[in-house]
């Protein structure tokens, strides 16, 4: 294990990247959750061949922070002896519960496999860059609507109750592009046309990419959908058979055929959740869910962060109440499963008093921070430090419908979208962008070590000037950036 991979790239096991504080590695594991051994294991190994900072980022990879060039090889081997093996190729996510949640409308893992094994067997993997990935979703009570994905599945019911896959392109569940609905074959097909047509385009490029003929041609399908939402006029009759040379989606992406324009579904026709209409806010992974005759139990990372000493410990105290797996949660929390419900209480205190988030409406719950400096090469402020401060002292204006962005520098990892607030590290200082990322240019600065009394003082101002009733995020509209960026500069 001697080449590390670039910034930017993913930090597997056989590529660790290197941070401000050393290499990082990012894994997943095969079977989707750990056993509390193996996870104790990990940690374990963190202490000894890293520094001993362990995080879950918001998709739900757990990452292990400040290995050498010699330790990695160490850490690598160690998590082979401890039996866990960790996915590769083409990231293809699923959810926390999937197919433990008796509210799901499909579970996704059998098709999630099978587009797995196409993508292999299309030889797709080195020809996709390493950010392009697929969310199979089953729905249920921890959907993936926050994950952004190049191809998303989502399950879905229709008011006659029949059950298919909504299939979208290049975004989160609220903004990603509805192109058909499909039963399960053709989704996977589909998927696979889609990422053969992103390959062609280069390492580089993503479904954003992809022209609006290339979209019609996927979206063309539209006999697979169920007959209720979209007619089918198609010559196929509504048949797709594997991906193959010479099959219908082959002549997609070679262009030997013009596909019908593409045939959205019908506004209002659906039931339960879809990518193209209403989206029912999916639940922050923290706190009780009901799984197949027993609990679940969510505890949070603060800014999915912790040291795997406190990890052991919360571990090792789930495993002495029963606990027999531990899932990797997208939104940095863990789901522990297998213990009686009536531990479930002792559990959450004990993580409490390590520091551990057990409420979802936690004010660290409201704050994306990345590592910031030190930890990150790139990072100008201390984006960790900042955050708890602010948590601590103005929680009453982290409300649910307040986003505030901490990030070390105008790349934004931790929230690549717009938020409320954002503070960002940069040459001026620490910058305030208002209802943008981190990108955008900031409304004012703040000396870098004082970014939390800036947003203290923002928090002043809407404490004066909020109505009965209204939220922060309202009330921040109402004082304009303009007004923002003037409380935040006030010493």
């Amino acid at each position: 294990m001697n080449a590390f991979s670039r910034r930017g790239a993913c930090p597997a096991l056989s590529a660790p990247m290197r941070t401000g504080d050393g290499l990082l590695v990012r894994l997943n594991p095969v079977a989707g959750g750990l056993s509390p051994k193996q996870l104790i294991g990990l940690a374990e190994s963190a202490l000894q061949h890293g520094n001993g900072i362990m995080e879950v980022t918001a998709r739900g990879s757990l990452q292990i922070r400040g290995l050498a060039s010699k330790s990695a090889p160490l850490l690598a081997a160690e998590v082979d002896a401890l039996g866990i093996t960790v996915r590769t190729g083409v990231p293809i996510e699923t959810g926390a519960l999937a197919g433990l949640d008796p509210r799901e409308i499909l579970d996704p893992r059998p098709l999630a496999e099978q587009i797995r094994a196409a993508v292999e067997e299309a030889g797709l993997t080195l020809r996709l860059g390493p950010k392009v990935s697929v969310v199979v979703d089953g729905g249920g009570q921890l959907t993936l609507d926050a994950v952004t994905a190049d191809v998303r599945l989502a399950a879905t019911r229709t008011d006659a109750g029949s059950q298919w896959w909504q299939v979208s392109v290049a975004g989160d569940g609220h903004n990603a592009k509805p192109l058909v609905l499909a039963d399960e074959s053709a989704a996977r097909d589909i998927t696979v046309a889609a990422l053969r047509m992103i390959a062609e385009k280069g390492r580089e490029a993503h479904a954003r990419d992809l022209s609006e003929r290339q979209l019609s041609s996927l979206a063309g399908w539209h006999s697979l959908a169920p007959p209720s939402v979209l007619p089918d006029i198609s010559p196929s009759s509504g048949e797709i058979g594997s991906f193959t040379a010479g099959s219908p989606l082959t002549a997609l992406i070679t262009g030997e055929r013009s596909p019908p324009s593409a045939i959205p579904p019908l506004e209002g026709e659906m039931s339960g959740r879809t990518e193209g209409g209403a989206v029912e806010h999916s639940r922050r992974p923290i706190g009780f869910f009901n799984v197949s005759h027993a609990i679940a139990l969510g505890i949070g990372l603060p800014y999915g962060s912790m040291q795997a000493g406190k990890i052991i410990d919360l571990v090792q105290s789930a495993l002495t109440l029963g606990a027999t797996e531990i899932r990797l949660a997208p939104g940095r929390a863990l789901l522990f499963l297998g213990q009686p419900a009536a531990a479930c209480a002792a559990l959450q205190q004990t993580a409490a008093t390590l520091g551990f988030v057990i409420n979802p409406t936690d004010p660290r719950t409201m704050i994306a921070a990345c590592p910031g400096a030190p930890a990150c090469a790139s990072g100008q402020i201390a984006t960790r430090e900042i955050a708890e401060t602010i948590a601590l002292e103005n929680r009453d204006i982290l409300d649910s419908s307040f986003t505030l962005h901490i990030s070390g520098c105008a790349k934004g990892c931790a929230h690549p979208g717009p938020a409320t607030l954002t503070i960002v590290g940069g040459e001026n200082g620490a910058g305030l962008v208002v209802n943008a990322t981190a990108k955008a240019l900031p409304a004012g600065y703040r000396p870098r070590y004082d970014a939390a009394r800036g947003i203290g003082r923002v928090a002043a101002a809407i404490r004066s000037a909020r109505h009965p009733g209204e939220t922060a995020a309202a009330c921040l509209t109402r004082l304009g950036a303009v007004g923002v960026a003037e409380a935040y500069r006030q010493e």
